[in-house]
């Protein structure tokens, strides 16, 4: 069989005999109701174990204004009863009612102006004022973005309209440690909002299991110390994609979520050319559960047995301009591939490595075993893809078919190619003419599970 793997703006062909052929694993065929902004609104409309948005904000602001009144009793009494004047009127100045909304920031692949318009509206509808309405885009470790990607992200509507800014990992507040020892160090924005929406994507995520729901907190808006304090176990066994109710990242990211307090979820689906196909909105916990069960329909791939030999592609252009993007496919190639079997990974790379943090690391690393204990030892964002490019190494070799100069593909501990079928080749000749081989054309979107 003739496969085709995206190859920059190209294409690498591949021929596998079909008594090698486990199967070619693309994303399962589904007929998706609703998409863009109409599924945003269903959602909204159909929340998750939880009433609509616009009932949830009414009933969280008339608990502030309890909250305030009790407060000012408790004043005037205590006033009263030290002997001091209280003068007539309300006594305490009331402090306005708040809402953060977290939104992704421009490196993830969210479309966040498709999704923040129907929630702004309805909280709009529910007698919000914009002046207590602010989009927070979650940084996490990234750079801060220009005012033209601000309005990109949040759509002209919504910036015209309510407060966009970014997180400040500088003006953070301490509400407390997981039982980890995480630090609960949130942006002051959030932190101090009386109400908390957390927006974003779900989709398989190499360590966390999937992205979205806390993850808007941990580490959206979270400070570089907390964040390293929680990616740091990655190493184990259990952070690995599609594990979510025994990962030990993801259990850490959901108790650092519940510690902030947020009160909203509003996730989205995307298909394999990030379009939303299906939207969440609810309780934080309920609602992402569902949205991941809808990835898993989408992306998850039940394989019978592992393969010898996995050809992998990142599927292209943009997707594999450099391999810090590549390196997801890598990871989920991982789970059809054999212990001591080979990953042959396609991806043009013409970029390079893609992050300074990531080659340093691979470049300067004695050996993939020193990677990972690096990152055991002192977890740096950048170095923490080295390591898990290291910890696949450990089950299988790699070969990379790319751009990259074949020095600096084998001072990185893989083996450089030419192209997919003189790889394959290769691997034949290691592993003889029966081999077993699975093809992942879209390696970054679907994942393997052992049956």
């Amino acid at each position: 069989m003739k496969l085709a793997f995206g190859y920059g703006k190209g294409e690498q062909i591949v021929e596998v005999p079909d008594k090698n052929l486990l199967g070619v694993l693309t994303a399962n065929e589904m007929v998706h109701e609703r998409r863009g902004e109409d599924a945003v609104r269903y959602a909204l409309a159909h929340p998750i174990g939880a009433p609509r948005l616009g009932e949830s904000v009414k009933a969280a602001k008339e608990a502030a204004r309890e909250r305030e009144t009790a407060g000012e009793r408790e004043f005037r009494i205590a006033a009263e009863t030290s002997g001091k004047k209280v003068l007539d009127g309300p006594g305490m100045a009331r402090k306005p009612f708040s809402i953060a909304i977290i939104a992704s920031d421009i490196s993830r692949p969210a479309p966040s102006w498709e999704i923040l318009p129907s929630v702004v509206r309805e909280l709009l509808d529910a007698g919000c004022t914009p002046e207590e309405i602010t989009v927070v885009f979650a940084l996490g470790s990234h750079r801060g973005h220009t005012d033209e990607e601000r309005r990109h992200l949040a759509g002209d509507w919504v910036f015209e309209t309510v407060r966009c800014e970014d997180s400040d990992p500088n003006d953070c507040i301490h509400l407390g440690e997981t039982k980890n020892g995480t630090p609960v160090d949130i942006t002051r924005r959030v932190a101090e909002a009386d109400y908390v929406i957390c927006t974003g994507n779900i989709e398989f995520h190499y360590f966390a299991g999937y992205s979205g729901g806390y993850k808007a907190i941990m580490p959206g808006v979270s400070t570089p110390a907390a964040i390293q304090a929680n990616h740091r176990m990655m190493i184990r066994d259990e952070a690995h994609a599609g594990a979510i109710d025994t990962n030990p990242i993801r259990m850490d990211i959901e108790e650092a979520g519940k510690i902030c307090g947020a009160d909203y979820l509003v996730n989205v689906v995307l298909d394999e050319h990030k379009h939303i196909v299906y939207a969440v909105a609810g309780d934080m916990i309920e609602a992402h559960r569902d949205g991941c069960a809808y990835l898993d329909r989408m992306y998850r791939k039940p394989i019978k047995q592992q393969a010898d030999i996995v050809l992998v592609s990142q599927g292209g252009a943009p997707k594999d301009a450099n391999l810090y993007q590549v390196q997801k496919a890598l990871d989920n190639s991982k789970h059809a591939v054999r212990d001591g079997g080979r990953i042959i990974l396609i991806g043009a790379c013409n970029e390079g490595f893609g992050s300074k943090v990531f080659e340093e690391w691979l470049k300067g690393a004695d050996s993939p075993e020193s990677l990972i204990k690096r990152i055991n030892e002192h977890f740096v964002l950048g170095g923490h893809k080295a390591a898990a490019i290291a910890m696949v190494m450990a089950k299988a070799g790699i070969d990379l078919v790319s751009e990259m100069d074949e020095e600096t593909v084998r001072g990185i501990f893989m083996t450089p190619r030419r192209s997919a079928q003189s790889a394959l080749a290769a691997a034949f000749a290691d592993y003889g003419p029966d081999a077993t081989v699975i093809a992942m054309p879209f390696g970054g979107a679907t994942l393997p599970m052992p049956e």
